[in-house]
């Protein structure tokens, strides 16, 4: 087990515990609630032999008003305190659920599905959430019928045993109920995460999927687990009805027991009238112990979400150092550098000293390894062996927000992200000058001015193209303080506007390191040095003028 503060891991008492003030509030109530329905019976009971008598009648009925009202208000707060814990709680897990996938990088969330993710953020961390509550809920039900018992045993020792022997049924239901119910769950939200798994992976290809004519079939792939979901849901609704209607036969069996004996007690002279009533309601508090059929399907579900979110949790964060980049040029250096992902080799003893300042395009065949070596340069991922350095120090040496202000990146699909068009150049919103520069810059200036509200354009109804948005997503890389990283980042570009940011590129007046993925020759033409990749090898480095007497490089451009 683990403990409730810990980075690493989630568990179910993790989970509930951070209910934090919440589940006292809803522990005293649940309290409170159980003394009103174990005292209502035998305050009922004086009731009723008071009448009989014929006086002290009506301080009991006063007695009963108050703890039905006690009982209600206990209930409202009851009401709200679980709604608020259950939100909090659920807002803290997607905190913490965001910040692993986010920190985790590309290659932490890599063996999930973006459908399933989503599904394991928002609904499974909201299932999750009731573990807190539901937990407080189950402990609190099982005090009527154990209060019951004992005050049955102070009425009349033979009630409480006709009492017993039923219970001990409606908790063998309970328990065949919650065994069944926890794995059920647990397929129920795994199938969901992969049916949304399969929708988010269609809509990412929506455009290819209608270009195509294969819409028909996308929509039987996405709903082929269908039917296993819909068999999930039948055992679950089978499960709950077999103990539902279990607990309904054991019930009555329970009150007829305890009548059938206080009957006897009755006649015989050893209870009250008002006994026998305090009797029958304590019987029909034990039946209803089978009530928490519903409470048992909560903790289940809370258990799937918490299983589920844990899986989660597991992402490790990408670790960072603690050490500023000294003054430099932007010297990048690889050291025997290799990726391996799969069993597969992507990069392979890799060994480059690139001179600061300089324009370096990265060519190669599809496969070659240009986009790892870029993302390794760039620290969107590791190398399994060697080191990348700039300026001399590591790069995981480097703290995060020294790294990230130092290295941009741009690619050849970027994600904008933000309200607006302005915010999506820079998420930070550290200054309008800065944005308008960046953009100038990146001649993305040059459309957005003609946008109706210019950088306030909501991103998500501005009408882009590819090349515009890969202009913006060259903006916002572009306040980089030493090295730019561009995979393919100008490849939906017309020639002209290429030609201008390229020459941006070489002409770049802060001198900063530049790494360029690219399949134009022209773009290989303008840069100081050419990395020929082959199979994640470098196969040659040298200006593209010298390169390009080699046929074999020649075909790389096609």
């Amino acid at each position: 087990m683990i403990t409730f503060g810990s980075e690493r891991m989630l568990t179910f008492g993790g989970v509930a515990k951070h209910g934090r003030g919440w589940l006292p509030l809803i522990g005293l109530n649940a309290l409170i609630g159980s003394g009103v329905t174990l005292a209502l019976p035998t305050v009922l009971g004086r009731s009723v032999d008071s009448i009989v008598a014929g006086s002290g009648y009506t301080r009991w009925l006063v007695v009963a008003a108050s703890l039905i009202a006690l009982g209600v208000a206990a209930s409202i707060v009851d009401a709200f305190a679980g709604a608020a814990c259950v939100a909090e709680t659920t807002a803290w897990l997607r905190r913490r659920l965001v910040k692993h996938v986010v920190r985790g990088g590309p290659d932490g969330a890599r063996e999930f599905e973006t459908g399933d993710l989503v599904t394991r953020v928002s609904a499974n961390a909201s299932d999750a959430a009731q573990a807190g509550p539901a937990a407080v809920t189950a402990i609190a039900a099982i005090a009527p019928p154990v209060g019951s018992l004992v005050l049955l045993a102070f009425i009349d020792p033979w009630l409480a045993a006709a009492f017993f022997g039923g219970v001990l049924l409606v908790i063998l239901v309970l328990w065949t109920f919650a065994k069944r119910t926890a794995d059920v769950s647990l397929a129920y939200q795994e199938t969901q995460g992969r049916i949304a798994a399969l929708l988010s992976e269609s809509l990412t290809g929506l455009r290819t999927i209608t270009a195509a004519g294969t819409a028909q079939r996308e929509e039987s792939r996405i709903l082929a687990s269908l039917p296993e979901l819909h068999r999930h849901g039948v055992v679950t609704w089978r499960i709950l009805a077999r103990s539902g209607a279990q607990a309904a036969v054991v019930g009555p069996l329970v009150l007829v027991a305890v009548l059938a004996v206080g009957g006897l007690q009755l006649v015989s002279g050893r209870i009250t009238a008002g006994d026998l009533f305090a009797a029958s309601q304590y019987a029909v508090l034990g039946a209803g112990l089978g009530n928490l059929t519903g409470v048992l399907g909560e903790l289940a579900r809370a258990k799937a979400g918490v299983r589920r979110s844990a899986e989660v949790i597991t992402i490790e964060h990408v670790p960072h150092g603690t050490l500023p980049l000294p003054a430099g040029p932007g010297q990048l250096t690889f050291d025997q550098v290799s990726v391996v992902a799969d069993g597969n080799v992507l990069l392979d003893n890799v060994n480059l000293d690139l001179p600061g300042g300089l324009t370096v395009a990265v060519v190669g065949p599809s496969g070659a390894g240009k986009s790892v070596l870029a993302a390794v340069a760039a620290r969107l991922r590791d190398p399994s062996t060697g080191q990348v350095s700039l300026d001399g120090v590591p790069l995981q040496a480097v703290s995060r927000r020294i790294l990230r202000k130092a290295v941009g990146c741009a690619f050849e699909r970027p994600q904008l992200v933000g309200r607006t068009i302005g915010e999506a150049i820079d998420p930070h919103a550290v200054s309008p000058v800065r944005t308008l520069a960046a953009a100038r810059a990146t001649h993305a200036h040059d459309f957005v001015s003609r946008l109706p509200d210019g950088y306030f354009t909501s991103l998500r109804k501005a009408p882009m193209s590819g090349g515009e948005r890969q202009r913006l997503g060259l903006a916002r890389a572009w306040p980089a303080g030493r090295l730019l990283v561009l995979d393919d980042a100008t490849s939906s570009l017309d020639t002209a506007t290429e030609r201008q940011i390229s020459r941006t590129l070489t002409e770049d007046r802060q001198h900063r390191t530049r790494l360029i993925v690219t399949h134009r020759p022209a773009t290989a033409a303008r840069a100081d040095l050419v990395i020929w990749l082959d199979q994640g090898q470098v196969r040659a480095i040298a200006p593209h003028a010298d390169l390009w007497h080699n046929p074999s490089y020649r075909e790389v451009f096609g």
